[in-house]
């Protein structure tokens, strides 16, 4: 250990600091900015140049010069290592009337060291026990999952950093390495700006944040996906007293250019005018494409007109750091503005937003560009002028820019609509006899189109050729638009054709499988759907026990939520409610869930059908995964406890229906209990009115209106079930025809013997009659009150047991 001792008298001084205001003030002078990395240049050779004249001017040591020096050296060698030899022995005294053994310049003896070692077991600095240390420890180590957030390691450890009696160092990162184990650090974890940790991570990368490398850890954090922690970092630094001052234009353009690729528009926005409000990063027209794309590209119109009016503007005075000369920033729109424009108005479907846009360009001296047409084309297309398309097509040959493989994508879809497949076909040869590179886009959709028309055959020889082309999808993508367009054309036989010729240029996946079965399931062909499922889940087992005897990566067809849900609509539309319970129960145990907001009848009608049990697992599931249920699982649930004489059960719902974020009027409460007719009678009615009445309900909308609507319906069904209306209407049925014969007589045997057989004559034996019918009705509803007292299992019991009769079965027997 050795310390540098100071020179002696009349050596020459070290070289003084550069004066950094100074600098900063010469570079203004000169019309240069002064950012971070050219005042860090500048004090760098300012220093070199210092010390360069130091060596000069410094004379050549005599040699009692040097004695001095290295005497001078030796000694402030030694009063450093007494000064850290006392104070380790202090550390480790008990009190302070320990004597200090031995001599400072003689080695102490090994028993010595070791009384010394083991006079104190504590630390006196900070009053911490060795025991209780390893007891952390142990605790620590128990609960490492738990505590894993105390645990996180902020620094990675390689080989080699620790060595034996010497200090540990951390080794300096070079630029790119710090860039990247920050870029990977925060796309570990979404961490916002005000997370502890994210601060934690800034600081630890040693990284001095200028505009080079904010410039690439915005890009690595963009090419990860992670835009938030992109704005997080921009922010975070920006914040800061020492990088306050100099932002850069180029990295909010950068930030803008990756919300444009995860396509946030708003966000987009919203960077946009923070730039606008400050003069150092004032947007130029690199910003200004990169927002108009964006918003064009998210169909928001109104919000990019708005960009343009106020690009157009000179800024308002409240912008920071405003010069004081003149500045005028104004940008006029040009062609890459006006295409966003045109193609914001795709989803908006401005038609006249197109003419609009041409005569701007025109008034600017703009000459419109292929894209441009092709965009008016494809605005067109979507609010269906096919008129238009075609006369902008014209329009785009006259004014000499060459067509693309996407113009034409945009001419077949238009004679597609039209119905003009003679003419899409046309189209298609036209731009290959041009030389046009075709894409694949194209050949897909005039296969679809041919399909569309029951051409499949045609269809195929625009397959291969698209088969020789560079696609970003599948070719099963392909094949299975084929098949809908066929579905959609009514052309049933045709899509089994292409089912099967599919297979001769790939191997069908999951989604061609999905869309055979949805087209089975709509035409009713439960049997090939039947079998199609079938076959799916058996090639999935083969393949997955072929895996793992074999080791076989092979690719496997999985069953997805899409196949259940389609499979479940063809024994649906069949009536097949046997096989879908054990669909359904197949789904549930591959983990998927029906999509409520979309097949939430299928599970309804399903109810009605008898398997009420389905509805209310999946009722169950949906309260214990948070969310609520469809409004109609709520009722259907109503229903089937009236119906099951489980009316505290009704009871419950339709507490729970008061806290759902819907409401169910009384005409919807009416119209469900007419539906439900033949299952509901008036009596059950009556009784789920007075099991109401009885307990205390909420307030709510939805439970007055079930009152007010069973209140009527048990009125209308009173009116009608009067003596006089009741006995009336029975004598008109039963092929009773009023006591009157063909020839208009009458007959009086048939009127007497109808009054004796609907009970007007003897009143004594239909009392009772009536007494033993009640009796009967108290035994049967105190037997089903019995029974709805007993405890309705939960979804999680219901998957076991599903789960135990899977595995006694093995084999499904198909009914």
């Amino acid at each position: 250990m050795q310390s540098s001792a100071p020179p002696p008298h009349g050596f020459s001084k070290p070289p003084s600091e550069p004066n950094t205001d100074q600098i900063k003030q010469n570079l203004l002078k000169k019309g240069v900015y002064p950012t971070p990395k050219i005042i860090h240049t500048l004090r760098k050779k300012h220093l070199q140049k210092s010390l360069r004249k130091s060596k000069n001017q410094t004379p050549s040591l005599t040699p009692s010069q040097q004695q001095t020096l290295d005497e001078e050296s030796h000694f402030q060698t030694l009063k450093a290592e007494y000064r850290t030899f006392t104070k380790a022995i202090k550390s480790r005294s008990k009190d302070n009337n320990n004597s200090m053994i031995g001599k400072p310049w003689e080695r102490l003896e090994r028993t010595g060291l070791r009384e010394l070692a083991d006079s104190s077991n504590e630390y006196n600095g900070e009053k911490l026990k060795s025991e209780k240390l390893r007891e952390l420890s142990d605790i620590l180590e128990v609960e490492r999952e738990k505590l894993r957030w105390i645990l996180d390691d902020d620094i990675e450890f390689e080989e080699g950093w620790f060595k034996e009696r010497e200090t540990w160092v951390p080794p300096k990162r070079s630029e790119a390495e710090a860039i990247r184990f920050l870029i990977d650090r925060l796309s570990d974890k979404e961490l916002s700006i005000r997370d502890w940790k994210f601060v934690k991570v800034m600081k630890h990368s040693d990284l001095q944040f200028t505009e080079h490398q904010l410039l690439k850890i915005v890009q690595g954090l963009g090419d990860k996906g992670q835009w938030r922690n992109a704005l997080s970092v921009v922010e975070w630094v920006y914040n800061t007293k020492e990088h306050m001052h100099f932002k850069s234009r180029f990295v909010y353009t950068k930030v803008l250019a990756v919300l444009g690729k995860a396509r946030r528009p708003h966000e987009a926005l919203r960077i946009f005018n923070i730039m606008r409000g400050d003069r150092h990063i004032y947007p130029d027209m690199a910003a200004y494409h990169s927002v108009a794309v964006t918003l064009g590209q998210a169909g928001l119109l109104k919000e990019l007109l708005n960009v343009m009016e106020c690009m157009k503007q000179k800024p308002s005075k409240k912008v920071k750091n405003m010069p004081r000369k003149n500045w005028d920033p104004v940008l006029q729109p040009d062609v890459v503005v006006f295409n966003a424009v045109l193609n914001a108005c795709v989803p908006s479907r401005q038609w006249k937003a197109v003419s609009w846009v041409f005569e701007q360009l025109r008034y600017s001296g703009l000459k419109p560009n292929g894209a441009s047409y092709g965009l008016a084309m494809e605005v067109m297309l979507k609010c269906g002028k096919y008129d238009l398309v075609h006369e902008y097509f014209e329009k785009m040959k006259r004014s000499g820019e060459a067509p693309k493989a996407l113009t034409f994508k945009v001419l077949v879809k238009a004679f597609w609509e039209e119905g003009n497949v003679n003419e899409a076909v046309r189209a298609v040869r036209i731009m290959e006899q041009r030389g046009v590179v075709g894409a694949a886009c194209v050949y897909y959709e005039l296969a679809c189109c041919l399909c569309n028309n029951g051409r499949w055959q045609e269809a195929m020889l625009e397959i291969k050729k698209l088969k020789k082309l560079r696609r970003a999808k599948p070719l099963e993508v392909a094949f299975t638009g084929m098949i809908l367009t066929c579905m959609d054309g009514g052309y049933i036989d045709d899509c089994e054709s292409i089912f099967e010729s599919s297979k001769k240029h790939c191997v069908p996946d999951i989604g061609i499988i999905n869309a055979m079965l949805k087209v089975y399931g709509r035409n009713d062909l439960f049997l090939k759907a039947k079998t199609l499922f079938e076959d799916t889940k058996r090639a999935n087992v083969d393949s997955t026990i072929r895996q793992n005897n074999n080791g076989d990566n092979g690719s496997s067809v999985n069953p997805d939520a899409y196949t259940y849900s389609a499979m479940l609509e063809a024994s649906a539309s069949a009536l097949q409610w046997e096989y879908f319970e054990y669909v359904y129960k197949e789904m549930v145990l591959s983990g998927y869930q029906l999509d409520q907001n979309k097949h939430a009848y299928l599970l309804v009608e399903a109810s009605r059908a008898g398997k009420w049990n389905l509805l209310e697992h999946a009722f169950d599931t949906i309260l214990e995964a948070g969310e609520i249920p469809h409004p109609s699982f709520f009722t259907e649930m109503v229903c089937q406890s009236t119906v099951q004489d489980n009316y505290e059960r009704a009871v419950q719902i339709v507490n729970a229906i008061a806290h759902a974020p819907f409401q169910i009027s009384e005409n919807q409460w009416i119209d469900l209990f007419e539906e439900n007719r033949e299952r509901i009678n008036s009596t059950s009615l009556e009784r789920l009115l007075s099991a109401l009445n009885e307990r205390v309900l909420s307030k709510e909308p939805s439970v007055l209106n079930l009152s007010s609507s069973l209140q009527s319906l048990c009125e209308s069904s009173k009116i009608q079930d009067s003596p006089n209306s009741t006995k009336s209407c029975e004598l008109v049925s039963d092929g009773y025809n009023g006591g009157f014969e063909a020839d208009g007589s009458i007959n009086y045997s048939q009127i007497l013997s109808g009054f004796r057989n609907h009970g007007w004559n003897d009143d004594n034996d239909n009392d009772d009659d009536e007494d033993e019918d009640s009796e009967d009705d108290d035994e049967m509803s105190s037997f089903k009150d019995d029974d709805s007292k007993k405890s309705q299992p939960s979804a999680s019991e219901i998957l076991e047991a599903w789960k135990e009769s899977r595995e006694k079965d093995e084999i499904f027997v198909s009914f």
